[in-house]
């Protein structure tokens, strides 16, 4: 009989399976962007099988798997004596996570009680954060990326450039769960938890790129830099086709929030401020510091990191997400790309589609959805592939090759969400409406016909992008009393 238990192995998650007879040949935890391999033992009478319950990714830190299901994998062999479907253990709280295991699937969640997540007492724990606005306040600040679910764009290098020149100021990061790594130095508090809304009432200065989640009661003295997470192309907000006073209410509702509004460039300073009505307040035209990396990094190291050679030529694929779905697009097929470019082909959807999604894979086909900085992937990249994604800015620092493929454009600019410019009259690249023609376009057409367009574009969507954006914004934080330096 196949027995499994979950615990603490050295001070690190793990679920062990056990059985009679000789062992199988494989055990794994299988999750749509984690993989955890067992650990096998076993002589022929009895055998064993560990699988951490965590992981090293993207040569990072070891932390515990991502939140999500995984399908418990038992490749039996000689082995008479394993079945994970009759196995099944209730959630139990574990080193940064709590998990369960029902017929064959474990469940990783964060590592939050239970009696915060709903009910009352969620409510009552909302209820002392809300009394607590009189309280003194910390010298931290409190940062968030894409609601938790990272700790990049740019609040984190916002963190770096803090930490360098103000290394007494507490920085807290709010994760969805702990395998979400934070910078070094820094405090992960996982959404929802005690620790997440005492950090959030607390600190003295809030750095998000993104809508501020739940109830949130601003305390005498605190402020909000929004650094927004991109220049944008398609309409936001406000500017969305479609009056909807539902949607407009909470859009004025969330810019008052904000004190200040960080922007890239003068257009996107125009366009944001008046997207979310953010009028007669503060916008730091400062650049992205998000970009500083692009300006030095020669994207070796991440190459290392994600095992391509050097020499290697890198497609970088960057959709943005579409209104109708959870998942990326499946407007090309990365293998086949990877084959008709001689090329490794890094997908990398948005944010939005981290959670819902799954990896994709194939030969010379790696998804970087889960990779912690875009930064580090569009250094890596000899080019760029992307539709309305705000990487198309970004990425203008490196001076590479762009290209868009667009199959449904009209959709999407006329009905789904609209554009503030021509992409036709403006893109610095070719732009494509089919796989076919991308491949055609790769190999055929010389990215030097584009350069009056590109330095065009680089004038116009990033002029203040000289590698020195953070730099800037730390100083107006420090210079502005958001926090203190000592």
């Amino acid at each position: 009989m196949t027995h499994a238990r979950l615990f603490d192995d050295a001070g690190a998650p793990a679920l062990e399976i056990s059985g009679e007879g000789p062992r199988p040949a494989s055990v794994a935890l299988e999750g749509a962007r984690a993989r955890s391999d067992a650990r096998l033992n076993g002589r022929g009478r009895t055998w064993r099988a560990v699988v951490p319950l965590h992981a090293a990714r993207w040569g990072g830190a070891d932390l515990p798997l991502p939140s999500g299901r995984y399908r418990l994998r038992i490749d039996a062999g000689a082995a008479t004596d394993a079945d994970p479907s009759a196995l099944s253990i209730a959630e139990t709280g574990l080193t940064g996570l709590r998990a369960s295991l029902e017929g064959g699937v474990v469940t990783v969640a964060a590592p939050v009680d239970p009696v915060y997540r709903a009910g009352e007492g969620r409510a009552a724990i909302e209820r002392r954060y809300a009394a607590g606005r009189r309280e003194p306040l910390e010298n931290a600040v409190f940062f968030e990326s894409f609601y938790g679910r990272t700790a990049g764009c740019n609040p984190l290098a916002i963190d770096r450039e803090l930490a360098r020149v103000a290394p007494a100021v507490t920085r807290y990061w709010s994760v969805v769960d702990l395998s979400v790594e934070v910078p070094e130095g820094a405090i992960a508090v996982v959404e929802g938890s005690p620790d997440w809304w005492r950090a959030r009432g607390a600190a003295r200065l809030l750095v998000v790129n993104d809508w501020l989640r739940r109830r949130f009661v601003r305390r005498r003295g605190q402020r909000v830099l929004q650094t927004w997470h991109g220049t944008p192309l398609k309409r936001l907000a406000l500017h969305r086709p479609g009056f909807d006073p539902r949607r407009a209410l909470a859009v004025v509702r969330e810019s008052r929030r904000w004190d200040v509004l960080l922007a890239q460039s003068p257009y996107a300073a125009r366009v944001l401020s008046k997207a979310y009505a953010f009028l007669r307040r503060p916008v730091w035209v400062e650049g992205y510091p998000r970009d500083d990396v692009l300006l030095h990094d020669d994207g070796l190291e991440t190459r290392r990191r994600l095992g391509i050679h050097s020499e290697e030529r890198v497609l970088l694929y960057a959709p943005t997400w579409r209104d109708d779905r959870e998942r990326i697009v499946d407007f090309v097929d990365p293998s086949a790309l990877a084959r008709a470019a001689d090329a490794v082909v890094l997908v990398r959807g948005h944010t939005r589609t981290l959670q819902p999604g799954a990896d994709l894979d194939g030969p010379r086909v790696i998804d970087v959805t889960g990779f912690p900085d875009t930064a580090r992937l569009l250094a890596a990249a000899d080019a760029l592939v992307t539709d309305y994604s705000s990487v198309m800015f970004d990425f203008a620092l490196t001076r590479k090759p762009m290209y868009f493929l667009v199959p449904d454009l009209e959709r999407y600019r006329g009905e789904m969400r609209g554009f503030y410019f021509d992409l036709l009259e403006l893109a610095p690249g070719p732009v494509v409406r089919t796989q076919h023609d991308l491949e055609r376009a790769l190999a055929d057409v010389d990215p030097s016909i584009f350069a009056e367009r590109y330095d065009r574009w680089r004038a116009l969507f990033v002029p203040r992008d000289d590698g020195r954006a953070a730099e800037r914004v730390v100083a107006r934080i420090l210079d502005q009393g958001f926090v203190d330096r000592d």
